[in-house]
């Protein structure tokens, strides 16, 4: 299985996007992401033999809880950068309540094998990715046309672990655990 951990992005907010990418989507030809799969990914742990999976779900039950997590969704931005992006992406800022999530999860999965994170964790929302090159001159001024980049705010209570099954119309996410970020 193709695993995952994350926090699940509340309604409110997914329809907030929705309506943002229906006003950029017609403005280029890039491959968009279903809002139903919106989730903020604190931990992805790659592919895991079945069997393991419980093993998986009891360490994930020794994340530290730091209590509820106050996440606001703002700004647009690219990675890797804006002259040769790859993802558009919304901001989340969540101060370091959601760094230390992320940085627990990932030394509990060394335990399991599971390689650590080299790069620095930079939550954020996946909006598109680009995968060949397009003139993103109309959407990019679409996006400064915007009066607000502010999206909503929200308090997440658990992080939630995840299986990705990969399909030919883009990814479908299963919720297999859940965890409380508060006791």
């Amino acid at each position: 299985m193709r695993l995952f951990v994350g926090i699940e992005v509340p309604y409110e907010m997914r329809r907030n996007l929705e309506l943002l990418l229906q006003l950029l989507q017609p403005k280029a030809r890039i491959q968009w992401s279903s809002m139903k799969n919106l989730h903020i990914t604190t931990k992805f742990i790659g592919d895991i033999p079945d069997e393991d999976v419980q093993v998986v779900k009891d360490t994930l039950a020794e994340v530290p809880v730091a209590g509820d997590l106050r996440i606001a969704i703002q700004g647009l931005g690219w990675f890797p950068n804006p002259h040769h992006p790859r993802v558009f992406y919304a901001g989340v800022q969540a101060y370091d309540g959601l760094k230390n999530l992320a940085r627990e999860t990932d030394l509990l999965c060394v335990q399991l094998d599971v390689p650590p994170e080299l790069k620095p964790y930079h939550p954020h929302l996946t909006l598109a990715r680009i995968k060949e090159p397009v003139d993103l001159q109309p959407l990019q001024k679409a996006i400064a046309e915007l009066p607000s980049v502010e999206f909503g705010a929200f308090t997440a209570t658990h992080f939630h672990l995840y299986e990705s099954k990969l399909k030919p119309a883009g990814s479908t996410y299963y919720k297999l655990a859940s965890y409380p970020l508060s006791k």
